[in-house]
This record gives C-alpha cells, structure tokens and sequence, in this order.
C-alpha cells in the first residue's frame, strides 16, 4: 500500500498490524548531487511521525525515512496520557485516539488479594481529555500515518536505512541503504526518532548510559470479553502469582493487557510460550476463563539516556535519546513531548525567527524531563521490585498500612503515571516579577479549562490557543488585547471577559483584570504578568525564541 492510499481508506477495514507500504524509488536517488532537505527525520514511530506532522503543519517541508515498512507489531505502548492527547489533538487526529482509546482515570492497588485503596489521577472537573487512554501502539502510528498522508509536505520514504551520516559546515550529508542500493541527502538538522537501537546513535558513536534491572517481566495481550471497569489495577504478591507483581490493563477490542513480573532467572523464549502463558492467566482469570492470546513479549527494565541530546546537527527524541521502564507510561508519551518540544523551534529557526541557539534549549529543556521521568521510573522499580529482605519487609509493609492509613499511600509505588515537566529552570522563561499563586508557573504545560467563546457556545481553552505560534492570554482587559493584537504581529490574543471565563480558568490561572499570560507554540508558559503592555510581551517573546 501506498501512504497516500491509507488516508482514504474505510479505517473500519484496516489491520494496522498487517499493513504493509511500498517502497518507491524517489527522484532524489538518481540526481547527480546530493539533494538538501531542510529536515529529515529518521524514524516513523510515534515520535518521528509526530514531529513530522507539526513541522509540516508549521509550513516545514519534512523528509521521514524508515528503514521498514511497517507499523509496530503487537500493543507495544498503550497508555497515552493526557497532554499527550493535547498534543495529537493539535496534530489533527486527537479524536480518533479517544474515540478509539478505552479512557480511564481510576486505578486500584491490591496487597495478596486484597484493594488496599483506589486513585483518581483526574478528580476535578473541567478537563476535556481524560488522564489516559489506553490504546494499542499500532492504532496510534496508523492514525498518525493517515494524518502525514494528508500533509503534501511530508515525504515519507519506506525501505529507507541510514547507513551513514558525516557533519559538514551548515549541513549533515546522509548515506541512504534502499532496495535499489545506496544514494546519498544532504539535511540542513536530522531528528533521529529511531528508538532504543538507534542506529544513528550508533553511527556517530555515542551510547546510552543508566541502570539496568536484573528482573524480566511477560506481557501477554489476551482476547477476551471481561466484566471488569476501565481501569488500572495492579497487584503486588497475589495468591495467583506470589512473591511477584501483576498488572491489568482494559484496551479496545476487547484485549486486555497483563503485565506479570517473571523473576530474572526466567528463560525469556521459554516464558514467551503459549504453554507456559495460559496457566499464568487462568490463575489470574479462572480455569473456565475463556480467551485468545494476541501477543506475547518479554522484556527487561532499564532506565537510560544519552548524555546530550543534541550533537551538532543531529538532535535525538524519544528511545534513541532516553529510555524508562514501563510502569508510569513515560516512553512514548515523553518522546512525544521530546517532538512537540523541538518542532516549533525547528520551525523558528529554519525560518530565521530564531537563532541556532534555540535549539540548544531542546536539550537541556528535554534532558531535564528525562531525568525526571527516569528518577521517577527508577524509584517504581525499585519498590515494584525489592532486591532485599529488608527492602520487602519495608515495602510490605507500607502496603499494609496503605489500607487504612493515607500517609501511607503517598509511599506506595506502583509506577508514578505520566504528567509533562514544568521545566521550571527553562532558558526561555521571563522570570515572575508579580506574585501568583497555582501551578501555571513559567514553563509550565497549560492546563486546560471550559471557555464559553465569543459565539455563546462552549468551548476549550487549548482549542483557543494557536496550534503553531505564540498566544497570549488577557484576562479581563479588551483594551489591552485590542492594543496587542495590534502591535505585535504574529502574535494570537485571546481574551478572556468576564461573560466568558469559567471560574476554573480564573482559578487554574490565578487570574485577575489585566493578567496576562503568554504562551509558546508548545502550550508551555514563558511569561505571566499582573498588568503587561506590549514591550513586555515582545521582549518575552524574544527571549523565548533564543535572541535575548
């Protein structure tokens, strides 16, 4: 199949799981020189797929190489949070996840066979997206697929291998392994979005470095109809599987994700074994249980990350710059904040809104995030997994009190779930001089909230924001937002009357008559104010575009 086909097709009828795409020979393999591209990004996952997608919507024009030809096999990453669902949502295909998804807020902790307590990562009201869906990897790279279809400035080339890469003033010079031999690319910045065993990690010779755990876990997808809620429930040292860990996981289609932990002694191809699958979920399930296995995988964690993320042209997202275990969700959901993070400073800088320089801030804001994601990972693992007597007796019992003590659930550790860095000690940031109050601190993720728009209908604050550039936010001044739509061009003003703002935007944003907010095209804050006029908010902007 070609990608252009795949946008007009029944999704109804398509198995993602299946479906293959063509190989084309493109002009550029029989030029005489090198053709430049202005960005080209190596790997058609989740992440490559998405940056491709914002760079193009941002006018970019985007080359996406992928060495295969195919989507990802088996469910892989299934759990997408929600303001990775923000970000597909200003991709242009945030609603055939959801609608697809299983959506879900609820999670239940058991001790041997009993719930010692329940959370509930979104109590308050007033959001549009749940805290997660949980929905199969090759659904979310199908999707994303269909929607690069769609954008002419995307050139997706399957069958397409970096086999070499050279740094040359202004530009990197590709070497390209295809079925009809090797042809070489010039690119003005190469993503590399090629996953934990990036090869271009490799070919300009850097590594990964972190903690591997000596412990194995068995994912089994099962085919089943089960009477249970969309929710996450998780147990540690159960009847049915002692001394280990269990985790259930609803998804679409009625497969269910069960994450069992196997020991590090466990025989990875034997455990991986229908045989030896079957009587673990029947001791979970019941012996009438009756299901399918779809998938089967054993993997073991690791908590890793390059040392930098950027390297002359070459900036690294996702698994080939990072790595997490997967209790917590933080793989793709971070890589996919790795992608929104660097496109719109790719788009600044190859438009010459911004310097070089802009990009070093992809780094250092995205290293922070991994370093977050990691200790959070690492600390999971660590109480999910004990690796002594006395780290099991004080793990064991935290969960008993955990039932009827709450300060003891604050300790409890099953996989602390994916939420966006603040990246409180951005670059970008215009440093506080008022005093507020909340969370919506520079460098913070927007936190959504109802509006009622200028029409009397109802409406979504991230709706209202620009999907690709700057915006501010004015609280009740129309003056003030007429006078920075005005002088500031290219800047998008939403302003907030009284009529229109809910009391949990006014709450979320501390807001008052003349507050101002100001966003990047990424939905972070980079600058708040009490009264602002409109040096301030372009002096702002410049900084956060890397020129002051």
């Amino acid at each position: 199949m070609k990608l252009k086909e795949l946008q007009n097709t029944d999704a109804g009828e398509v198995n993602y799981q299946k479906l293959a795409f063509d190989y084309e020979r493109h002009a550029d393999q029989d030029s005489a020189r090198p053709v430049r591209h202005p960005v080209v990004v190596v790997g058609a996952g989740p992440v490559g797929l998405a940056l491709a997608i914002d760079l193009a919507q941002q006018g970019v024009p985007v080359l996406l190489l992928d060495n295969d030809c195919t989507l990802s096999t088996g469910s892989r990453a299934i759990c997408f949070a929600k303001r990775t669902l923000e970000v597909f949502d200003r991709l242009g295909c945030g609603p055939r996840m959801v609608d697809k998804g299983v959506s879900w807020n609820v999670g239940r902790v058991f001790f041997k066979n009993e719930e010692i307590y329940s959370f509930n990562l979104l109590p308050e009201p007033g959001h549009e997206r749940p805290a997660f869906i949980n929905l199969q990897q090759y659904y979310v790279e199908g999707y994303l697929a269909e929607r690069a279809a769609q954008l002419p400035l995307i050139d997706l080339r399957w069958k397409n291998k970096v086999a070499g890469i050279e740094q040359r003033e202004g530009h990197a010079l590709l070497t390209v392994q295809t079925p009809d031999g090797d042809y070489q690319i010039e690119a003005g910045y190469v993503a590399a979005c090629d996953g934990s065993r990036s090869s271009l990690r490799q070919l300009i010779g850097q590594e990964s470095h972190g903690r591997t755990f000596r412990d194995r876990f068995l994912i089994a997808d099962v085919k089943m109809k089960l009477d249970r809620p969309a929710e996450r429930w998780f147990w540690f040292d159960p009847e049915f599987h002692p001394n280990q860990s269990v985790l259930l996981h609803m998804q679409p289609d009625n497969v269910w994700r069960i994450d069992f932990q196997l020991g590090w002694d466990a025989d990875p191809e034997e455990e991986k074994k229908p045989e030896n699958i079957i009587p673990r979920v029947k001791a979970l399930l019941g012996d009438d249980a009756q299901f399918e296995l779809e998938w089967a995988s054993v993997y073991t964690f690791a908590c890793l990350r390059m040392d930098r993320f950027r390297h002359g042209r070459v900036l690294f997202a996702g698994d080939s710059a990072h790595g997490v275990s997967p209790f917590g969700a933080r793989g793709a959901n971070s890589g996919v904040q790795d992608a929104e993070n660097l496109a719109w400073k790719l788009a600044a800088v190859l438009r010459g809104d911004a310097p070089d320089a802009l990009l070093d801030s992809y780094a250092s804001e995205r290293e922070y995030a991994a370093d977050e994601n990691i200790l959070n990972s690492t600390r999971a693992t660590d109480f999910i997994t004990p690796k002594s007597e006395i780290s099991r007796l004080f793990r064991d019992a935290v969960l008993a009190l955990a039932k009827q003590h709450a300060f003891a659930r604050v300790l409890v550790n099953s996989g602390r779930l994916s939420v966006p860095a603040t990246l409180h000690g951005s670059p970008l940031n215009t440093l506080d001089a008022d005093d507020f109050k909340g969370a919506m601190v520079p460098g913070a993720a927007a936190a959504d909230a109802p509006l009622v728009l200028a029409d009397g209908t109802s409406g979504w604050l991230l709706r209202a924001l620009s999907p690709t550039g700057f915006t501010a936010l004015v609280f009740g001044d129309a003056a003030l937002a007429d006078a920075l739509r005005g002088s500031i061009s290219q800047l998008h003003v939403v302003g907030i009357e009284a009529h229109s703002a809910h009391a949990l935007v006014l709450q979320r944003y501390d807001a008052k008559p003349g507050t101002v907010y100001l966003f990047r095209p990424d939905q972070h804050v980079c600058a708040r104010w009490r009264q602002a006029g409109a040096g301030a908010v372009r002096a702002a902007i410049d900084h956060a575009l890397a020129k002051a």
